[in-house]
């Protein structure tokens, strides 16, 4: 049964001499876990840690309340039994006279057509109810895990909600969306729904009010999604709440973005770059619940300072990065001597500069002749990769494809991956390749150039180069050469390239044989007019 009849009795009882409803946890074998005198339900640290739940399993607790007033369920219950994931939820009458009245039930439904969320059953009075609570619930789980079979079989991966909250206008928040979409589905992660919402600048606990963080939780259980995904950076306090509040996963742009690179990270170095900005990221968000983590304390053998799980942890972050950097100073050495071996060869260096996805590394296989991965993907490359490029009379450039850009770049990866982009300082020429398809560009143009000048490359010649040409008409691709001053081409029609290989060639052929371009001497105008030779 839902609850026995003794149980009933007693918390009516109480009810009548308090006044105050009177609520009860139960677990699955009828045990009370948790007391709550009032109408809020808020599980303790001890049932939330006993009692954990995922997108797609209950918690193993049915809560019964009584109610001085006979009342059907209201939505604010419904929502605690859908964000609590709980098995049962259920309002009991009590008379004045200290007499069980009507009991009223709710329970959730496994995902469904319908999309609907719970079902509330008919309210009969407590003494007529005949609902078998082992045989309901052994039901209830069936359909859930028969569900959860036909979500797995449909997708197979991870899937999470979008939210974007800040002060910026729908428009501007709908357009970071698709890019943190874009970003989500880079990481294998499927995007079931998206969430904006204009709030004040930088009060919220949850970056959204509590009510709407309920709400959106409530949507990634409804979605049957396994995370919630901001596109904004969570601070630390924020994250702790959050965590709080539910066992669902919740990420932050930065952390997807670290992900990526993590995945997609091969050479040693680039591991070690990525490690370190996983830990930079970490360190100041590294928190700890209940009494494992407190200080020692009371007794014999036990007083002193002692030192805490956490700061353990914190600390043992601490010698990793230190040691991480040193790594890191290392690869920078070694990179020195292969830029002194360059230069006494006397070879230009021309390097690929970029948003993210804009087809650097397809324009390197093209030109060089080369077999880097350059699939279509955000941050699909990472290693820096260099290769040469041979005009006639012998002369020869480097081609250098680095790490891509994105706006708000996260500062752990300018940190971390400092190293590479160093590589871009030994550049006589940088080439900016700008997906000429891109809804954005001019966001994308600007996240570059800033980028470029916090890394103090803004002294560089640099040429601007419109890839993806054939996805526009040639009208618009024509009036986007002449904002920007481009050359126009597409790294998948190789016939495209001849305006930039002749531009290569000029620059090249103005270079004194055997001596290097000093990095910062502008180019001859004839390689810096572009447009005009279209």
């Amino acid at each position: 049964m839902v609850m026995t009849p003794e149980l009933a009795k007693a918390m009516a009882q109480l009810t009548i001499e308090l006044r105050r409803p009177i609520g009860v946890l139960l677990t699955r074998r009828g045990q009370v876990q948790d007391v709550i005198v009032g109408t809020e339900l808020t599980l303790s640290s001890t049932t939330l840690t006993l009692f954990r739940t995922g997108t797609r399993s209950l918690r193993g607790l049915r809560f019964i309340r009584t109610q001085l007033h006979d009342q059907p369920i209201s939505q604010e219950v419904l929502t605690d039994l859908a964000f609590l994931r709980l098995d049962l939820i259920g309002l009991l009458s009590v008379t004045e006279d200290g007499q069980l009245g009507n009991l009223y039930l709710a329970h959730l439904l496994a995902p469904n057509s319908t999309g609907q969320l719970f079902k509330v059953l008919k309210a009969v009075p407590f003494h007529n109810l005949t609902l078998m609570f082992d045989q309901f619930i052994e039901e209830l789980e069936a359909d859930l895990q028969q569900a959860r079979a036909h979500y797995a079989i449909e997708s197979g991966k991870e899937s999470a909600i979008l939210v974007s909250a800040s002060v910026k206008s729908r428009s501007e928040q709908e357009e970071r969306l698709a890019e943190l979409a874009e970003l989500a589905t880079s990481a294998d992660v499927t995007v079931v729904d998206r969430v904006v919402q204009r709030t004040p600048d930088g009060h919220q606990r949850y970056l959204l009010g509590r009510g709407k963080m309920k709400d959106v939780l409530i949507q990634t259980l409804h979605r049957g999604a396994d995370m919630v995904i901001f596109d904004q950076t969570l601070s630390p306090a924020q994250l702790r709440a959050i965590s709080e509040m539910t066992d669902i996963k919740v990420i932050d742009r930065t952390q997807l973005i670290l992900d990526i690179f993590a995945r997609r990270a091969h050479s040693r170095e680039g591991k070690v770059q990525v490690e370190l900005a996983q830990l930079r990221y970490l360190l100041p968000r590294l928190s700890g619940k209940g009494t494992q983590l407190s200080r020692l304390g009371g007794g014999i053998g036990t007083r002193g300072p002692g030192e805490t799980k956490l700061e353990t942890d914190r600390r043992r972050v601490r010698d990793r990065i230190t040691h991480l950097e040193r790594e890191l100073t290392q690869f920078g050495r070694q990179q020195d001597q292969r830029r002194s071996r360059r230069d006494r060869h006397g070879l230009p260096v021309v390097s690929l500069v970029g948003y993210t996805n804009a087809g650097k590394s397809t324009l390197l296989n093209v030109l060089t002749n080369s077999h880097v991965s350059a699939q279509n993907r955000l941050f699909e490359t990472l290693d820096t990769t260099s290769r040469r490029l041979r005009f006639p009379e012998d002369r020869e450039v480097i081609i250098t494809d680095t790490v891509g850009f994105i706006r708000d770049l996260p500062q752990e990866l300018v940190g971390a991956f400092r190293t590479t982009l160093e590589e871009l300082r030994e550049a006589d020429l940088l080439l900016h390749v700008v997906d000429g398809s891109a809804a954005d560009i001019d966001i994308q143009i600007t996240a570059v150039v800033a980028i470029l000048e916090d890394l103090h490359l803004n002294a560089i010649p640099r040429l601007v180069v419109l890839n993806k040409c054939d996805q526009v008409s040639p009208a618009r691709a024509e009036l986007l050469c002449r904002r920007y001053g481009a050359i126009g081409l597409s790294a998948l029609q190789p016939t495209t390239l001849r305006p930039l290989f002749a531009q290569l060639e000029a620059y090249v052929r103005s270079l004194p044989v055997g001596e290097r371009q000093i990095a910062g001497l502008p180019l001859q105008d004839d390689a810096l007019v572009l447009a005009s030779r279209r």
